[in-house]
């Protein structure tokens, strides 16, 4: 299994990240995609890559990018910046980037600048995105429109939507990510309805560790911090749905992270 969201740099690591990722290994979470969700945190990711290089190789990969809620915070630099990021082997995608008109911690203007400029980044650099959307869809959908064929791959992050945006992300070829939002009997159920619309070619798993923490795991941890060796609870939530065998789900899952991030 392949992690394709792990907040890694967060400091409710700092105190066990060696036996997080050892733990991940040994429930078969082979690899990790770490977010990078400002400069600094994209910075941070490949620190931590290139930390963890010789202990576990081949193990820790990251994104280099600029969330929507760190927008309005962007140097005038910061493009060059991430330039620089990208020409490190660890980097394999822009963002985490999108729109987020849920919270609004950026203006949303300066949000869709910010975005644009980094879809336009990934085209130019030939790389896969990393997406957030959050009551932002419509949008999101026309800024990455233009792009839909110049962009090696787009990823629909940590997907909470509707049927509607859902079927728009598949026809538009991007993979989507499914969180532990899928294991919630309380905010889950739209996405519970819907998930077997998704191609199985087209399906990517993540824990988005430390959130996000599956509510289907039984006895429930101690604490509320999740870690990407729980990966196989989304993915056994997804066998026990779409009744596919949840081996070919990771085997398949793992082969279309393979692709979108040339891991």
């Amino acid at each position: 299994m392949i992690d394709i969201g792990v907040n890694l740099t967060n400091k409710r690591f700092d105190k066990d990240r060696d036996e997080l990722i050892l733990r991940a290994k040994n429930q078969g979470v082979e690899k990790l995609l770490i977010t990078g969700t400002s400069v600094y945190e994209s910075q941070q990711a490949l620190v931590l890559c290139q930390y963890y290089q010789q202990k576990f190789p081949n193990t820790l990969f990251s994104t280099a990018g600029v969330h929507p809620h760190d927008a309005d915070g962007v140097s005038d630099d910061y493009l060059a910046q991430l330039i620089q990021l990208t020409k490190q082997a660890h980097v394999r995608a822009i963002g985490e980037c999108g729109l987020d008109f849920n919270r609004n911690f950026s203006e949303p203007e300066q949000q869709l600048k910010v975005f644009k400029e980094q879809i336009s980044l990934a085209a130019e650099l030939d790389m896969p995105l990393f997406l957030h959307q959050r009551d932002a869809f419509y949008p999101w959908f026309a800024a990455l429109k233009p792009f839909i064929h110049r962009i090696p791959a787009m990823v629909a992050h940590c997907f909470t939507g509707n049927k509607v945006e859902l079927e728009q992300c598949i026809a538009a070829n991007m993979y989507i990510g499914i969180t532990g939002w899928l294991c919630d009997e309380r905010r889950g159920k739209e996405l519970q309805n819907i998930i077997k619309l998704i191609p199985l070619n087209r399906l990517l798993i993540e824990t988005d560790a430390p959130y996000l923490t599956p509510r289907t795991i039984r006895p429930r941890p101690k604490s509320s911090r999740n870690e990407p060796s729980y990966l196989p609870y989304i993915v056994q939530k997804i066998a026990d749905i779409t009744a596919i065998d949840a081996n070919e789900i990771a085997y398949q899952t793992s082969i279309n992270a393979d692709k979108a991030f040339n891991l």
